[in-house]
């Protein structure tokens, strides 16, 4: 009679347990649906969690990438904006020169134009001390005040710093998020010596008003330097715009390989909702049977007797 006690139990247990097994498959698929992830518990799948895991890891990193690139191109755009406005108004100190450089004109209009260069001296200095998207100057290296001042003949002088500093994109890639005023503003006059265009611009306008015994002479030697200074600018803005470029290139890579991870994380741990669907139901059909058959197999007058 234990024998027969003993398989009766053993039978209920297994019916027991196999149904429970369903009963929590099905309450899995259901809590998938729901939550729209396949884990729920880093033990579900180890090896797909670990996976996850270094995924938003790449994410968040790609985010910080991200904050840089666009910090970087906010002071790169800035750089070419106010170099675009030092172009302008070199052109038009090309355009006084060339009028001060006829023998025909009269010294008195010579110092207007000398004094009219003296403003753009000014716009220039301005210019170069422009501020970046943190508040510092925006061509003086890491310097957090100006990148030039005047010193006490009235002569902008650079004060930041030998380099501005690089940002990294992502992958070992950087970019540098400026250039220093000298990189740019200063170079090789005709004479050979080195100055650079807002030294060119002042003492134009010097001697203009007076500073020169030969101020025509002075603004027909001007024009060289002014047209190699422009020269020098135009470089400048030419590795402003390859670095802008640069960027826009790592911005889209960054991009792709985001949309990469986000493909693998929906593979790895995305609910698929039609295949988890048809899974509960399967699930849910193969226990309506199994509580059928059991309920019936229960009910045989054999198990009554043998019970």
């Amino acid at each position: 009679m234990s024998i027969v006690s003993t398989s009766t139990s053993a039978f209920f247990e297994r019916a027991r347990r196999d149904m429970k097994d369903l009963r929590t498959q099905a309450e899995n698929y259901q809590a998938q649906m729901s939550s729209g992830s396949k884990l729920e518990r880093s033990s579900d799948n180890p090896v797909a969690a670990s996976r996850l895991r270094s995924l938003a890891r790449q994410e968040k990193l790609s985010g910080i990438d991200q904050t840089n690139a666009n910090r970087a191109n906010a002071d790169l755009s800035l750089a070419d904006a106010a170099m675009s406005d030092m172009a302008d108004a070199l052109i038009r100190a090309q355009e006084l020169a060339t009028q001060a450089a006829s023998a025909t004109l009269p010294d008195t209009q010579r110092a207007s134009i000398g004094q009219e260069l003296d403003q753009i001296f000014s716009n220039l200095v301005a210019l170069a001390n422009a501020r970046d998207s943190s508040g510092h100057a925006l061509f003086g290296g890491e310097s957090a005040g100006d990148a030039y001042a005047l010193d006490a003949s009235g002569n902008a002088v650079y004060v930041g710093t030998a380099s501005s500093a690089e940002l990294p994109l992502g992958a070992g890639q950087s970019v540098t998020r400026s250039i220093t005023g000298p990189a740019f503003l200063s170079f090789n006059a005709a004479g050979g010596s080195t100055t650079d265009l807002m030294a060119v611009v002042k003492n134009l306008a010097a001697a203009l008003q007076g500073a020169s015994a030969d101020p025509a002479g002075a603004a027909g030697n001007a024009l060289a330097d002014l047209k190699t200074g422009l020269d020098t600018l135009t470089t400048g803005q030419t590795v402003i715009g390859t670095r802008l470029a640069w960027i826009e290139v790592t911005d889209d890579r960054r991009v792709n390989l985001s949309e990469l991870r986000s493909s693998e994380e929906a593979d790895l741990g995305s609910t698929d909702l039609a295949t988890t669907l048809a899974q509960l139901q399967e699930t849910m059909t193969v226990l309506e049977a199994s509580q059928a058959s059991f309920s019936r197999l229960a009910s045989l007058n054999l198990f009554d007797q043998l019970t």
